[in-house]
């Protein structure tokens, strides 16, 4: 599970799980150019990831909705590091919608970044890991691509569409020498814990209903650093060299795949 200098892609680290990717990386000894929209955060996690090492840290702007913000960005890091062995992608954007009401723009909205996205960066990402011969990718998908989600609609579409890409991806990469698999993970993230301080005593009651009391590991939300960076670190090394094409819960039993 060691990652010494293998170069990596995160995109979405200014917070979150993706700045408990990076810094998981940058510990296993990884060089890694982080990737988001918000620079002013990015750049400041990137540089104290970095002071830390052993590995190395430096902050990019990508709007991985956006194919030329993409192209650019990517060969702009590939150039950096010399290649790309990684790309870990929990880049995202959520919000409600009914069936019934969900607006064509705010459908849009969830399939160019959570969809759109997906496909952008891992075709580009392929483009110079096949050039490397080989590498690893690693999409986010999520439970809401795998129930019905009446109060997230269009995000429930976009990550069941994030589900199916990975799966395609996988099986025509894999001659490539390249693994592509997705992480559904449950995860008690800044967002989310801003969001249950805003909920009322109501909404709380409910999301602990529909989303935690299936969780087998305590009925609480994995700790990104704890219980998903490991996780992370592998699908990132050669120790997982024989798995692609899977959806994989990080999520204490909330859910399974088949």
């Amino acid at each position: 599970m060691e990652l010494q200098g293998k170069r990596i892609i995160v995109t979405g680290s200014a917070r979150g799980m993706g700045a408990a990717i990076l810094r998981a990386y940058v510990r296993a000894g990884a060089r890694v150019v982080a990737m988001d929209v918000t620079d002013a955060t990015g750049v400041a996690e990137a540089a104290q990831v970095h002071a830390m090492g052993p590995g190395t840290a430096e902050y990019m702007h990508v709007d991985v909705s956006d194919r030329q913000s993409v192209e650019t960005a990517f060969a702009a890091a590939a150039a950096r590091l010399g290649g790309l062995d990684v790309l870990a992608h929990p880049a995202a954007i959520q919000r409600s919608s009914d069936a019934g009401s969900v607006t064509v723009e705010d459908w849009d909205l969830m399939f160019a970044v959570n969809v759109r996205g997906t496909m952008l960066t891992n075709q580009v990402a392929h483009r110079y890991m096949k050039a490397s011969g080989g590498g690893s990718i690693i999409n986010f998908g999520s439970i809401s691509g795998q129930r019905a989600e009446p109060s997230a609609a269009a995000y429930s579409a976009a990550k069941g569409a994030v589900h199916a890409w990975t799966r395609t991806a996988a099986g025509t990469w894999g001659a490539d020498n390249i693994r592509v698999n997705a992480i559904l993970p449950a995860m008690a993230t800044p967002m989310y814990r801003e969001a249950m301080a805003r909920a009322t005593e109501a909404e709380r009651t409910a999301s602990f209903w529909r989303n935690r009391s299936s969780i087998a590991m305590g009925q609480e939300y994995g700790d990104p650093d704890r219980d998903l960076a490991p996780v992370m670190v592998f699908l990132a090394s050669d120790g997982a060299r024989f798995i692609t094409g899977q959806l994989i819960p990080v999520d204490g039993g909330q859910t399974n795949v088949r």
